[in-house]
């Protein structure tokens, strides 16, 4: 195990922590826009549904990169073939720590503290709507839906990414490889990405 700078991972917990106080902020204020934007209550509840969804999502790729570790051979055999989305998956699992951290720490944390936020936004919809409510149990009955998706979710997650993480880790590395294709970003330094755009490049010249 490679030993590692206490300053250096005091900064980078620093710096994540501001960025995930930006980040928060940033998409909280989105959320609540679009969300008081929707005429219908029910959108609304997609919308927020949508949101605890994602964060779901990123928490089970990131549980399948950290704590179970995926197996690398499976995706070198399958890069080797040049198969879609492999070198991604090899990219993920060697950086297990960074790949556990965003999924899990930033964009999981994030979409759950919104996904809380427009829960009270949506409460101040209702009672709007209905002004005879009591506003303590709904308050509490909107929060104990909320927590109760957001825990229930992960937990199903986090088993599911335990029992079959190599299988998650190459739907992730194959989604990373559409959004590279889409956006021509080389997120993970894939060289055969770096000779598809020189390649372009030769051929407009």
């Amino acid at each position: 195990m490679r030993n590692c700078d206490p300053r250096a991972l005091i900064c980078r917990a620093l710096i994540v922590a501001a960025g995930v106080f930006l980040a928060t902020v940033f998409f909280s204020v989105i959320a609540e826009m679009i969300t008081r934007r929707l005429a219908s209550v029910y959108l609304a509840v997609i919308f927020l549904l949508l949101i605890i969804i994602i964060s779901v999502i990123f928490d089970i790729i990131g549980t399948a990169a950290a704590a179970t570790a995926a197996d690398e051979a499976p995706f070198h055999a399958k890069a080797s073939k040049r198969v879609f989305g492999a070198q991604q998956s090899v990219y993920l699992v060697r950086n297990a720590d960074r790949v556990a951290n965003f999924t899990q720490d930033v964009v999981g944390d994030i979409a759950g503290i919104v996904a809380g936020a427009l829960g009270i936004s949506l409460m101040v919809q209702v009672v709007l709507l209905r002004p005879g409510l009591d506003i303590l149990f709904l308050n509490v009955l909107i929060t104990a839906l909320i927590a109760s998706m957001v825990v229930g979710g992960k937990a199903y997650g986090k088993t599911l990414a335990v029992r079959n993480p190599n299988e998650v880790i190459f739907m992730a590395g194959r989604l990373l490889a559409l959004i590279e294709r889409v956006s021509f970003c080389n997120i993970t330094g894939n060289s055969r990405g770096r000779t598809v755009k020189k390649k372009k490049k030769v051929k407009r010249s």
